[in-house]
């Protein structure tokens, strides 16, 4: 397949998602539907073209914040997929609040004008 993602690549979904997460769900075939959508949505949000940046050269550094986040998104569409693998449905809705909680972190630092400015000059 072709893991289509520019800053959020599958296996970062997958790390995410976790062991029990759907195979199908966390296949790059799936992820694949959604995660150019996640990563203009963080892009839209930020208001910052974050995926124009990170095909050019970004400093190491920095750029893990975009992966983390937009992985954090993805891996919540994964988890919704199909909840019948955790060991129970609280398991999957107390992952579902750790990567709510680590994306809207995320997004709150990406959409800093001061932290925009220090990840794009690093």
């Amino acid at each position: 397949m072709a893991d289509v993602g520019i800053f959020t690549k599958n296996a970062d979904i997958q790390a995410r998602a976790g062991a029990n997460a759907n195979a199908t769900a966390k296949a790059v075939a799936a992820t694949d539907v959604y995660v150019l959508n996640i990563e203009s949505f963080i892009n839209c949000t930020t208001r910052y073209n974050w995926s124009d940046w990170f095909a050019g050269t970004p400093n190491a550094d920095v750029k893990g914040i975009l992966t983390d986040c937009g992985a954090c998104l993805c891996a919540m569409i994964v988890i919704n997929y199909d909840m019948s693998g955790f060991s129970s449905r609280a398991e999957a809705e107390t992952m579902l609040d750790v990567l709510r909680d680590r994306a809207v972190n995320d997004l709150k630092l990406l959409e800093d004008i001061k932290v925009q400015e220090f990840m794009i000059g690093a």
